[in-house]
């Protein structure tokens, strides 16, 4: 998080009505190997770094992708571009199963929504944050951001929550202004028919671990791979 978004590892993030130069909370941030999360576990064994976020759909997650990496972000390879619901959050590997069911439960209730970008707004000066902005959906993603920290995943919010998509963060003054210019006239719209469940790996890079689908009975979450981890990143929306 210092964008904390879920770039889980990297810093600043959600909140409502936040406009440019306010700190915000929502997301992961890169740096350390570990999240620093206050609320978490004190003892380092048998830990994992997650957060829970909507992931950007294509073809608007091969654009956005796409300028973080012209733009030279160090992040840009270790997250796909999302909406964060929970930033990054260091939990015991035991507390996973009830993390999980606690997610299911969240999801179950909701149907899809509509989420619509629209501009470019940023953080500056309290954070080099260059980011796309929702003008529908907001609402939802603050509801869901509320009920995804509670039980096992409660935790206060030290800023207002805020939803955006990062694109450039931890760049030169010029790159951010540049991104800033560029994705002024930016729009793209897509549904949301759940959000997934992320994990920081040991090279930083944060992968979906499982997908939580709105409208689902029971516990039908989707695992990625075999039955959990895979090797690349990414979301099903």
């Amino acid at each position: 998080m210092t964008e904390r978004p879920l770039e889980p590892g990297v810093g600043v993030e959600p909140g409502v009505g936040v406009g440019p130069g306010a700190r915000v909370e929502g997301a992961p941030a890169v740096g350390a190997a570990r999240a620093a999360d206050p609320a978490g576990p004190a003892d380092a064994t048998d830990l994992a770094d997650i957060g829970v976020a909507i992931g950007i759909p294509e073809p608007y997650r091969t654009e956005l992708q796409d300028w973080r990496e012209r733009l030279g972000d160090p992040n840009a390879t270790l997250i796909i571009p999302h909406v964060t619901l929970l930033g990054p959050t260091t939990v015991s590997l035991a507390d996973l199963p009830a993390i999980e069911r606690h997610l299911a439960h969240v999801a179950r209730p909701n149907n899809p929504f509509t989420i619509c970008l629209r501009g470019s707004g940023t953080f500056r000066p309290l954070s080099p944050v260059i980011y796309v902005a929702l003008v529908a959906g907001e609402a939802r993603c603050a509801t869901l951001a509320a009920a995804v920290r509670s039980g096992p995943l409660e935790r206060p919010l030290n800023f207002p929550y805020h939803p955006h998509v990062t694109v450039a963060h931890d760049i030169a003054e010029d790159g951010l202004d540049r991104a800033y210019e560029a994705l002024a006239g930016y729009r793209a719209e897509f549904d949301v028919r759940g959000f997934g469940l992320y994990e920081r790996g040991a090279d930083l890079r944060w992968r979906q671990i499982r997908f939580f689908p709105f409208g689902q009975q029971g516990d039908e979450s989707e695992p990625n791979g075999g039955g959990g981890r895979r090797e690349g990143i990414g979301s099903r929306e």
